[in-house]
């Protein structure tokens, strides 16, 4: 992951990385090269603190006044690198 903040959790380094820093990058899928959108939501397990997806936003209408209210989730499984800029996903 890059663009995080390196924190020690339980004698533990991990980097940490806001919300408002994560829905900046732009999410790409590595199957055929498509700008899918940016983070616009995310579940994740409030017990453990682990991401479940992300989700982008659905498809936009005719030069984007007609919008359709859905989601694309991806799961946090399908997600296989984080870069300063980009999230590349396998979906």
């Amino acid at each position: 992951m890059c663009g995080g903040h390196i924190i020690n959790i339980s004698n533990k380094w991990v980097i940490a990385m806001r919300f408002c820093e994560f829905r900046k990058k732009e999410v790409i899928s590595i199957k055929d090269c498509k700008r899918l959108g940016h983070v616009c939501d995310m579940e994740f397990d409030e017990c453990k603190g682990c991401i479940h997806k992300i989700m982008v936003p659905g498809c936009k209408g005719l030069w984007g006044f007609l919008t359709d209210d859905s989601v694309i989730e991806i799961p946090y499984c399908c997600i296989r690198q984080i870069g300063p800029d980009i999230i590349l996903v396998d979906i």
